[in-house]
């Protein structure tokens, strides 16, 4: 009788796995990957087709991102007892930033000068026309065109100005009543376009390797190394190293975001997480305000990821030319990126406008060295968002541990109790 209910449990136990693993997003999304890898490199034409999808996919999020900025800092903000806070997780967020931003700048810099990436023969490389980014390349920042450019900013400071306002309105518990309906609204649908996902990454990837293909790859295999053991370096030391100090594990946490990660892998965009981690965050323990405040403008000033492409990348085309850089030279290329850096969020192929801007800046290195990256870019972008994501994510938590306003559930992976 024991054997007959042992065997009858362990069936009810394997099928309520393969149930699991049959409807979990992540496993959908890693076999949409695959798909789209195969599909581009075995049917290059047919892959190249498959942009619409991945587009499309993209196109539908980005319509949930200002909607939902808007309504986590508006309640978010509301909701606050002391509107000093608000002010206060602003400066401590753009202190970080650009605390973190400088150090992924200078480990870019850093691997470029210890690996020499561009210490290879240039005559094999495949060059593109690079015209349209070097063309309108200037050596001064734009501050009013990246606000203008920038819609995330532009919904960012509405929603705090609206988010005080309603502080001192007397009709303050009607309006959030309207917007918290409103808000489970927004992200019931957004729950629901999620399970296209896997739509999104298999029309991402199948674009980019029928697109570019793989072979392409090899030429510059040395930077693509180089770019992602530094990427690996500053996840796993860096960030690792500040979730260690607040008593967290870097592990767990990429354990926990692991869908957001492949999502991005799959569209080479960090947008198309952007909803979905902000949930993330909430869920696991980050205060709605501090998660409405810190996620979007991370997402415009916080990029380590593109912070250590762009350092990165100015060092290589110095190497490929022969151009020999003192230190003094060095330091000023962070310094310029420290500015410049900033101007490549939001909009598509601004990556190359800001180097193009700072090549222009620094005088030494000819700007035509861009027409070499072009090749092998869409690549490299994987890596950039998905270390953008981590890193917006990982300063989501520092300021809301050191605002107190971190409360993970008990029995969660965050719990005091249950962390590494």
């Amino acid at each position: 009788m024991e054997d007959v209910l042992s065997n009858q449990t362990k069936t009810i136990t394997q099928r309520s796995l393969h149930f699991r693993i049959l409807t979990n997003l992540t496993f959908w999304v890693l076999i949409a990957i695959i798909a789209g890898i195969l599909l581009g490199s075995l049917a290059p034409a047919t892959g190249v087709k498959m942009e619409i999808i991945g587009k499309t996919f993209i196109d539908i999020i980005k319509l949930f991102i200002a909607p939902i900025i808007f309504l986590t800092i508006v309640l978010g903000i509301s909701g606050m007892d002391d509107l000093k806070k608000v002010g206060r997780i602003g400066v401590k967020s753009l202190l970080y930033f650009e605390v973190v931003s400088t150090v992924s700048l200078a480990l870019g810099v850093l691997m470029a000068i210890l690996i020499q990436p561009g210490k290879i023969d240039k005559s094999h490389l495949q060059i593109q026309n690079a015209s349209k980014y070097t063309s309108g390349a200037s050596s001064h920042f734009d501050w009013l065109a990246f606000f203008l450019n920038n819609l995330t900013l532009q919904v960012l400071l509405a929603a705090i100005i609206i988010g005080v306002l309603l502080n001192y309105s007397r009709h303050r518990q009607t309006v959030i009543r309207g917007l918290s309906k409103l808000s489970k609204l927004v992200f019931t649908a957004l729950k629901y376009v999620m399970y296209l996902a896997p739509l999104g990454a298999f029309g991402g990837m199948a674009y980019t390797i029928g697109k570019f293909g793989l072979h392409t790859l090899v030429p510059l295999a040395k930077l693509m190394g180089t770019m992602y053991l530094t990427m690996g370096i500053f996840v796993f030391l860096v960030l690792g190293g500040i979730l260690k100090y607040y008593k967290l594990s870097i592990l767990k946490f990429l354990q926990y975001i692991k869908e957001e990660l492949l999502l991005v892998l799959g569209t080479s965009s960090s947008e198309s997480a952007l909803p979905s981690i902000m949930v993330k965050l909430e869920k696991m323990g980050c205060s709605k305000s501090v998660v409405g405040l810190v996620v979007p403008t991370g997402y415009s000033f916080n990029l380590d990821g593109t912070s250590i492409y762009l350092s990165m990348s100015v060092i290589f085309i110095a190497q490929l030319y022969d151009v020999h850089l003192s230190i003094g030279e060095m330091l000023s290329i962070i310094g310029i990126l420290m500015v410049t850096s900033k101007g490549a969020a939001g909009v598509t192929g601004s990556g190359f406008i800001v180097l193009a801007s700072t090549l222009t800046a620094v005088h030494k290195i000819p700007v035509e060295g861009l027409a070499f990256l072009l090749g092998v870019d869409k690549f490299m972008s994987e890596a950039r968002a998905i270390t953008n994501i981590i890193g917006n994510g990982v300063a989501t938590i520092v300021i809301a541990k050191s605002e107190k306003e971190f409360n993970p559930a008990e029995g969660t992976a965050f719990h005091p109790a249950d962390a590494a």
